[in-house]
């Protein structure tokens, strides 16, 4: 989703197979229950706070640039997504996971073991949400579970695959190979307490015969 330009409230929507779907089934199946922004296509050096007019002034370049049309590529979208901290917050959270891109063979597993700088203690008692793309690429388990919040996986189905969602404090993700093709999947990691968020390109090579 994206603003067409800024100089009025416009919004381009790429729905989705399963968002066409619903859609067409009508008004009561469709409903857009979150969303995210991100401001992926804003270069904040070019705030100068030189310039001749004022401080009024000093955002003109940033006001004026164009904005990013709508793309359904996730691993281009909301790379730099909005998030809400409490107020007098000083340090925005970063969540971080080791390696950003991983490679993987058929059945063979990799930990993710999320952490959060910037903010002591932060997504200690409430752990991350790990959510995989595409659940016919990937296995995800937790490792280390939430005391007292359930590790079950839900589902979110989407033409003839699914999302998975699951909580803990780590997990482990399995490659789960074609014999076609390399297939690709993403997973997004979220602190639960914090808002920060981490995406991690997963790439499981095909079986060779």
């Amino acid at each position: 989703m994206g603003y067409l330009n800024n100089s009025s409230v416009t919004i381009d929507a790429i729905l989705t197979i399963k968002g066409r779907e619903l859609l067409a089934q009508g008004a009561d199946k469709f409903k857009i229950t979150q969303f995210a922004l991100g401001d992926d296509e804003v270069d904040y050096t070019l705030w100068n706070t030189d310039h001749p007019l004022g401080t009024a002034y000093y955002g003109t370049i940033i006001e004026n640039m164009p904005v990013l049309e709508a793309i359904p590529d996730e691993t281009q979208a909301l790379r730099s997504k909005l998030v809400t901290l409490p107020k007098g917050a000083k340090k925005i959270p970063i969540v971080t996971v080791g390696a950003t891109t991983i490679v993987l063979k058929n059945n063979e597993t990799s930990p993710i073991k999320p952490s959060t700088t910037n903010i002591a203690n932060a997504n200690v008692n409430l752990g991350y949400t790990a959510i995989v793309s595409d659940n016919t690429v990937l296995g995800i388990r937790v490792v280390d579970p939430i005391p007292g919040a359930s590790a079950t996986a839900t589902f979110y189905q989407n033409s003839d695959a699914s999302s998975i969602s699951l909580t803990g404090r780590s997990f482990e993700i399995t490659g789960l190979a074609s014999t076609l093709e390399d297939k690709s999947a993403i997973v997004t990691i979220v602190g639960n307490e914090t808002g920060g968020s981490v995406s991690i390109a997963i790439t499981v090579k095909r079986v060779t015969l």
